[in-house]
């Protein structure tokens, strides 16, 4: 059997107006990752593919980028799912947070930052990847 209260606390407008801002801006965000990590996984199928295709209707031996391309597409699809599932739970905790009555801000490792390093230490290695081959 459950109790009702006979003196429930009225909502304040102003802090449920505040926590639907929040929850809209959180959808976006995960929208933004969403566009983002697509990115990152269809530009790891163009380089293995696209290097691929070279290598085979060039058939120079002294041009084998395959491991390196290789290497680098799968990094960034790799990357691009990681960042996708990280970003997914990042927001339903954030949903979770947004619905508590007690709400504070807490602040997080950045994500896109963590990605960020990631992505320059990939172009560091192609880069090497590239220069060395020559």
């Amino acid at each position: 059997m459950t109790s009702i209260d006979p003196n429930p606390q009225p909502k304040n407008l102003n802090n449920e107006l505040a926590k639907e801002r929040n929850r809209a801006a959180s959808e976006r965000t995960l929208m933004a990752w969403i566009r983002t990590c697509l990115s990152l996984i269809g530009f790891g199928f163009g380089i293995d593919q696209i290097v691929t295709v070279i290598y085979e209707e060039t058939g120079d031996a002294y041009l084998n980028p395959l491991r390196l391309s290789r290497f680098l597409g799968l990094s960034f699809i790799a990357l691009g799912t990681l960042a996708l599932i990280t970003a997914s739970i990042d927001h339903r905790q954030e949903l979770k947070r947004i619905c508590r009555d007690d709400y504070l801000y807490t602040p997080r490792i950045s994500q896109a930052l963590a990605v960020a390093v990631i992505l320059a230490i990939l172009g560091v290695v192609a880069f090497l990847g590239i220069m060395l081959s020559s």
